[in-house]
């Protein structure tokens, strides 16, 4: 929609709105003390590397998981290195009331929720004329479906306390097309959630942040496969895959104070896979 200079000049009730109440101190901005977090696919990978970022920052931590028991000793782990409170829940996000009772569980043993991480995702590899619809309808319901449910619970947490951040993972897969493997509905299920999250920023704009971080191939299980690895070596800048620890940090300042300007961005974190 087009504008006149007479209608940018125009007085809009409300607005500036003032700037947060947060430390001035950067690396006080980073602290999580006090702020609760959730964190779904934490058993592993990416998920618990984020875990790890928030119990370091201090926050406490709701770790999420579905098959991987893992994450109850992992959560036990972090509680007593970190003297923050850790509890694993075994919750499987495609499914709409264990996600619901999931959060009202949370809200209930922690008091509060302030950052919501949807992390968990799955992925099956294989073109679209040789995958089977029942293996399609499975990435529908946890990469598009759990995250939906995700959001829409967390979110009306959010809306009641009057603050929230939602954090989406994604991937860099939902900006190219020419990753090394054949997975085209994993592709679309991730470029689904995130311009999801963009929407979510506008529409939660008057009570919670929404970000999305797009990983590249990071050596994990949800990594690049013995076949494609030598490719994801050759396409990214650096020369291989990265480490999980390389992305804690991203998590943690999107998490944090530090990002308070920050909603509807979507960061790359590819090692260079997707430059041109």
């Amino acid at each position: 929609m087009s504008m006149t200079v007479n209608d940018c000049a125009q007085v809009r009730e409300g607005f500036p709105r003032p700037f947060p109440d947060t430390p001035t101190n950067v690396l006080e901005q980073f602290r999580l003390a006090g702020k609760v977090a959730v964190v779904t696919g934490a058993a592993d990978g990416i998920g618990y590397a984020v875990s790890e970022a928030m119990a370091e920052a201090n926050a406490r931590v709701a770790m999420w998981y579905n098959s991987n028991d893992a994450a109850v000793g992992k959560a036990d782990a972090l509680s007593q290195t970190h003297g923050i409170k850790a509890v694993a829940y075994k919750v499987d996000i495609s499914d709409a009331e264990q996600v619901k009772k999931a959060i009202a569980d949370v809200v209930r043993d922690f008091g509060r929720m302030d950052i919501f991480v949807a992390n968990a995702g799955m992925a099956i590899s294989k073109p679209i004329l040789e995958q089977k619809l029942e293996e399609y309808h499975k990435q529908i319901s946890v990469n598009v479906d759990g995250v939906v449910y995700c959001s829409k619970y967390a979110g009306e947490v959010f809306q009641r306390q009057g603050s929230g951040n939602l954090i989406i993972t994604s991937s860099m897969s939902a900006h190219i097309v020419n990753v090394p493997t054949d997975q085209p509905v994993y592709n679309g299920t991730k470029a689904f959630i995130t311009h999801f999250g963009k929407s979510l920023a506008r529409e939660w704009r008057e009570f919670a942040r929404v970000n999305i971080v797009s990983p590249g191939f990071f050596d994990t299980k949800m990594g690049a496969s013995p076949v494609t690895v030598h490719e994801a070596y050759r396409m990214a800048s650096l020369g291989r895959q990265g480490h999980t620890k390389e992305i804690k940090g991203l998590y943690l300042y999107l998490a944090s104070d530090a990002s308070s300007y920050m909603t509807g961005s979507d960061v790359l974190i590819d090692g260079g896979y997707t430059l041109p």
